[in-house]
């Protein structure tokens, strides 16, 4: 047979049919961004591929004559003239049980070493939140551990609360505490860790931490280090979401802390600004609220009808001079249901917490306290105000009658009682204990310098005489006659001890 005849069959067996495919070119590539000619019926958040590098990037900017896309990866590696072409699909990230334990990038892409993810399911990363009618009012309380927030600014399951406060401050420390109290948590929520333009060493630090304590059992970290492209540290936040919302919607409650959405902020003017998008106030674009309400709004609680899961959101802003007043700061204040205010001022007199509670506030509030708080928790708000108040007017005057000398000195203790280190919880039944011995005057005799010591012994006491003391209030989050009459003699016994000589 004559190679001609061998062509001639070989072609005859071909089954040639046209194929439609949309294509573009790349006009112009530069700082994560790329401007693209043709791909007329691309879809907003579509993926496409560069064929050359095999890149992939994402659609955001749609105009008459031209596609705006960021880059997924290394932009160097793409030049102009480059085919781009239409996926179809939508931009996701894998979702489910297998990226428990894991630390993954904004896609899905496992960060530690161990191995392929196969998870089952994909979410998108851009989805509307649930509607006023699937949602139903918070009425449960995720304990963070800190004493002064969980008495004071009470978060409940499916509230965003905001954490601000100038660089110095405990932000990201309070939302870790949170995340490792959950350990302790008889009904625990899946964490999920979002850290946007980090250095890559002190996000190492924090998985170390998570995994020492036992979180990463309960916790997926979300990593946009600051080494990644800014396309990544856009878009992690949203990957963070829909990893949270899988569990919402499998009934289960979730957690997710942004930290920090002032980096987001920042991401999302500089790409806007290459796309040519109009600068607005600050040089953010018109849509910088949007860009955070509808990652926020996606925080719920699901009524019983969707499966009664929720999802909770701790965003961080860093403020510049503990200015509240600033352009994103504001914005997110306005987004979330309460936020927390740690003040720079507060830090630097050795305060911690250094929460600002006149400027913080949880709008769901005592809604999302157990009885057992709501009880010792209602004196402690009076007792704080008023010796607040009554501190400020005293730095005028030198001399005070015994009464408002005694009030004072009371004051001074509860403060010193709500004192913690950052990165040890407590949980909530000492947080009771240790608030109710405060309310009620116990500690008036002890000197202030003994408060700390005399919450440690109070605490190993009841452990090792009446350890039910804590079983019952941690089973029935109430704090009944019964439990209260023990715990009062407990603590008598105990000031007599550091009561001074002659009392």
């Amino acid at each position: 047979m004559s190679i001609y005849q061998t062509l001639k069959k070989e072609i005859e067996k071909l089954d040639l049919k046209p194929e439609k495919e949309e294509i573009g070119q790349v006009l112009e590539v530069g700082d994560g961004v790329a401007r693209l000619s043709g791909l007329p019926y691309v879809k907003n958040f579509e993926v496409i591929e560069f064929e050359r590098t095999k890149t992939e990037g994402v659609a955001l900017n749609l105009e008459e004559d031209s596609v705006g896309a960021i880059i997924l990866g290394d932009f160097s590696r793409i030049k102009e003239s480059d085919i781009a072409k239409r996926t179809g699909r939508i931009l996701s990230c894998p979702v489910g049980e297998e990226l428990i334990g894991r630390v993954v990038d904004p896609l899905g892409r496992p960060l530690d070493g161990k191995g392929q993810i196969n998870a089952e399911k994909n979410y998108p990363l851009e989805r509307i939140g649930p509607s006023v009618m699937e949602r139903e009012p918070v009425n449960s309380p995720i304990h963070t551990g800190i004493k002064l927030i969980d008495a004071l600014i009470p978060i409940g399951r499916g509230q965003r609360e905001l954490l601000l406060g100038d660089r110095i401050t405990d932000k990201s420390p309070a939302a870790l505490t949170c995340i490792l109290n959950q350990k302790k948590e008889p009904k625990r929520p899946i964490c999920v860790y979002v850290a946007v333009g980090k250095k890559e060493a002190e996000i190492a630090r924090t998985v170390e931490l998570l995994r020492k304590a036992g979180a990463m059992d309960y916790t997926i970290v979300v990593a946009a280090p600051a080494s990644s492209p800014v396309s990544f540290w856009y878009l992690a936040p949203y990957a963070g979401c829909a990893q949270g919302e899988y569990f919402m919607h499998k009934g289960r409650d979730a957690l997710v802390v942004y930290d920090d959405l002032t980096q987001h902020g920042y991401a999302w003017r500089q790409i806007a600004l290459v796309l040519r998008r109009p600068p607005g106030r600050e040089a953010y674009p018109g849509d910088i609220f949007y860009l955070h309400s509808r990652l926020l709004e996606r925080a719920a609680k699901l009524s019983k009808e969707k499966g009664g899961g929720s999802l909770t959101a701790l965003p961080i802003i860093e403020t510049q001079q503990s200015d509240l007043a600033s352009y994103i700061p504001t914005n997110v204040i306005s987004i979330c249901d309460g936020q927390i205010f740690f003040d720079a001022g507060l830090y630097l007199k050795g305060q911690r917490p250094e929460v600002n509670i006149g400027l913080s506030v949880s709008r769901v509030g005592s809604a999302a306290q157990t009885k057992a708080m709501k009880k010792v928790a209602g004196r402690l708000k009076l007792e704080l105000a008023q010796f607040l108040e009554l501190e400020q007017f005293l730095e005028f005057i030198e001399e005070v009658d015994p009464e408002t000398r005694k009030r004072l000195e009371r004051g001074r203790r509860v403060r010193e009682i709500l004192k913690q280190k950052m990165l040890s919880p407590l949980p909530f039944e000492k947080e009771v204990v240790a608030i109710y011995a405060a309310v009620e005057g116990f500690l008036d005799n002890v000197k202030l310098e003994d408060v700390g010591r005399f919450e440690e012994e109070l605490f190993k006491t009841i452990d090792a005489e009446k350890g039910e003391i804590f079983e019952k209030i941690r089973e029935s989050r109430e704090f009944d006659q019964e439990v209260r009459s023990e715990l009062d003699k407990i603590i008598h016994s105990l000031v007599k001890k550091y009561a001074p000589e002659g009392d």
